[in-house]
């Protein structure tokens, strides 16, 4: 069937079978499929949207369009699992959660995405680790998960290829938001690792991609959806965006919270509650736990005992980075600017324009205008007020971490306009909004 024709369905709304829809991307992943008509379909699935059974195709063929991982379980010893965020300001949690389930018995093979917009990456976060290799061979990521438990890399050329070329067409045409393309595009990676179960962090509020809560449902609902009809146990968690998550924005300064909160040094509530609840799902999914309760405490006998922490540092060793990070972070880069900004008047704080924070963290350097801009791991933001927070003289809206004085007064003057004050705080909320399953 001609490209054409496929694209002539979808734009008249008819469904398209499984072998049209694998006809198409199998074009994409050769290269026999113009930009044009990339487009033109993607445009035509925003438009008039895919069935469930549509995406689960879409996904499958995405998946099979290069190299699919395939691990036994039974030899490495436990379940291969995986845990996946559509993005926030401040989200550590895959940094701290990969060794914790490791350590608690399952594999995670996690392939990860960078910065997008006003959203912090992982793969920029590690990056912020002088040698770690977010790119190695797929033999070196087996090697490592065996060893580690855990791996945190980057997609290679030879996992899902068609989502990758599909996914650049999307980006400058206005197709990204499309709830199908976004479940294909993160399944298809997923599915491509090999997983046997998944937990998915579904943001929701002002410094999420889906700033309303109906919008971040029907995500969730749809990529459980899928995910399960392609064969791969997932549950989503609907969590809240609506302020930093954790204490820290930025690349370096974000591994510096991860290894604090490893190490027990310090834990900021809500990212805790985010890392259990995410950690609980993985553990349930995978039959390492009967219940969210024991999954609760065997993940946090992992933080106790310290072997999530040896997990995070064996990892990071694996994938050529320092062998004693937990202990000397000269590894990670400094700003040579930190200056403190504070509230022109003492109050609480009741609301925060969380994007408006994440897009700071960007025009310091620490994130990307453009897909081949060069971050710079040593800037970003910490001590970042919450809600419900006291700011005065002492207590700052938040630490900038910068390169220049200029670049700070800038930063310094944006993030004044990011935070409402007020004398009553809001009621306090829970971080975790919903469970999807």
């Amino acid at each position: 069937m001609l490209s054409q024709e496929i694209i002539r369905k979808k734009r008249d709304r008819i469904a398209l079978s499984d072998t049209e829809i694998a006809t198409f991307v199998e074009r994409i992943a050769r290269d026999e499929a113009s930009s044009a008509q990339i487009a033109a379909f993607g445009m035509a699935v925003f438009l008039n949207g895919m069935a469930t059974e549509e995406t689960v195709a879409l996904t499958l063929a995405m998946r099979d369009s290069g190299t699919v991982i395939d691990w036994d379980a039974d030899a490495l010893g436990g379940p291969v699992l995986d845990k996946h965020s559509t993005g926030g300001v401040g989200d550590k949690v895959s940094l701290m959660l990969a060794p914790m389930v490791a350590a608690a018995g399952g594999f995670v093979p996690m392939i990860s995405g960078r910065g997008l917009g006003h959203t912090g990456g992982t793969l920029d976060k590690l990056d912020a680790i002088r040698g770690y290799d977010t790119a190695p061979t797929l033999t070196h990521f087996r090697k490592v998960v065996e060893q580690a438990g855990c791996a945190v890399i980057g997609q290679t050329e030879d996992l899902a290829p068609a989502d990758r070329r599909f996914y650049a067409v999307r980006d400058v045409t206005a197709t990204v938001e499309s709830i199908p393309l976004i479940t294909a595009s993160i399944l298809s990676k997923k599915l491509a690792a090999g997983l046997q179960g998944l937990a998915m962090d579904v943001k929701t509020g002002s410094g999420a991609f889906m700033e309303t809560l109906d919008d971040s449902r029907a995500l969730a609902r749809s990529i459980v959806d899928v995910a399960n009809g392609a064969g791969l146990q997932t549950t989503a968690v609907i969590t809240d965006m609506n302020q930093v998550l954790g204490h820290s924005a930025g690349n370096a300064v974000e591994v510096r919270e991860t290894i604090d909160y490893l190490t027990g040094e310090r834990r900021d509530e809500r990212l805790h509650d985010v890392v259990i609840a995410l950690g609980a799902e993985m553990l349930v999914t995978g039959g390492l736990a009967s219940n969210r309760e024991s999954a609760t405490l065997k993940l946090l006998g992992t933080l106790a005992s310290g072997s999530a922490a040896e997990r995070f540092e064996r990892m990071v060793s694996g994938l050529g980075g320092p062998p004693n990070l937990l202990r000397d972070t000269s590894a990670l880069d400094e700003a040579s600017h930190v200056v403190a900004v504070h509230a022109d008047r003492t109050g609480t704080v009741t609301a925060i324009d969380t994007r408006c924070v994440g897009l700071v963290v960007v025009e310091l350097g620490g994130g990307r205008r453009r897909a081949k801009d060069l971050i710079d791991h040593s800037v970003g933001l910490t001590e970042i007020a919450g809600l419900g927070d006291r700011v005065d003289g002492e207590h700052p809206l938040a630490i900038v971490h910068a390169k220049s004085a200029a670049d700070a007064a800038r930063a310094e003057a944006v993030l004044k306009t990011a935070f409402t004050l007020g004398e009553d705080p809001p009621a306090k909320t829970s971080p975790i909004v919903e469970l999807i399953t």
